[in-house]
């Protein structure tokens, strides 16, 4: 991938230097002869006298240098920007970054949407996610581990199904939380590099949820290396902080919570929530944990 990156890079500067060459090409014009001033030691092959007063010299008129065509400076600006949209790619593939594969389910809004004019509220993208890059050999470090919920008995379905592998909308994919703060602890089992969490709360309906806080730690206690990752609880509600990170539409690529320029090191991830814009209640369909284990 490295290899095919930097040969697209090479062909992009290639066509900017021959762009850029059309622009500087002299012009083939030539200026006008200077008029033979008086008293030239060349013979005048005019037939005035010499009592006659020479006619006045004409100065030549200057001429401006020619300017690039339109469509060339267009071109120009549009291998300029083909280059500027490629050089992160070729910067990370350089730096042994690759996409990484999130799956995602298929979008499912059902119903009318409630209202979500909530403040502090992220624009929509309008179009698909970008790719997330990282490190190669990055995978779902989450799927399959253990999970634990500051609601023990759930209204609807069980814990474990929150790192199951199902991020489906459908009726029993998803888990049901009771009032209040309430939050859900993975425990990866080991010490993982992690570079992204990916949150599915709902997205059968158009919905924000309040209070979303993820904290990351070395123990289950939550006391020794305490990290937070997004925090948009602006008032403390949820006892975790001011966060200042925005509220967000949930939909089903999921909430992608970048980590990747933190460092982070870890082995409990922990999520709040506290209710969103439909009711009161807590919901998650899956978390994802992108990493690599610690060696």
């Amino acid at each position: 991938m490295m290899t095919k990156k930097f040969g697209t890079i090479v062909k992009i500067c290639v066509c900017v230097l021959f762009a850029m060459s059309l622009c500087l090409i002299p012009s083939c014009k030539k200026s006008p002869e200077e008029p033979v001033a008086e008293g030239s030691s060349q013979q005048s092959i005019s037939a005035t006298p010499p009592s006659t007063p020479a006619p006045s010299t004409v100065k030549p008129v200057a001429q401006e240098p020619e300017k690039p065509a339109e469509p060339v400076k267009e071109a120009v600006a549009e291998v300029v920007a083909a280059v500027e949209a490629e050089a992160p790619a070729v910067a990370a593939a350089a730096a042994g970054m690759v996409p990484i594969d999130i799956k995602l389910p298929k979008p499912m809004f059902v119903g009318t949407p409630t209202d979500t004019k909530v403040p502090n509220l992220e624009k929509p993208l309008g179009k698909a996610r970008p790719p997330f890059l990282a490190p190669e050999g990055t995978k779902n470090v989450a799927l399959g581990k253990p999970i634990a919920s500051s609601d023990e008995e759930p209204i609807i379905g069980e814990i474990e199904m929150i790192t199951d592998g199902d991020k489906e909308a459908a009726d029993g994919s998803y888990v049901e939380l009771g009032p209040f703060v309430q939050n859900v602890t993975i425990d990866l089992e080991a010490m993982h590099e992690v570079y992204a969490i990916v949150v599915w709360h709902y997205h059968k309906q158009a919905r924000v949820y309040f209070d979303t806080v993820v904290q990351v730690a070395d123990d289950a206690d939550f006391i020794s290396n305490v990290k937070t990752a997004f925090n948009n609880d602006s008032d403390n509600s949820a006892g975790q902080g001011v966060g200042k990170d925005m509220h967000y539409m949930e939909t089903n690529e999921g909430k992608l919570i970048d980590v990747l320029a933190q460092g982070i090191k870890t082995r409990y991830v922990r999520l709040y929530s506290q209710g969103n814009t439909s009711n009161d209640l807590n919901h998650y369909i899956e978390v994802e944990v992108y990493g690599k284990p610690v060696q």
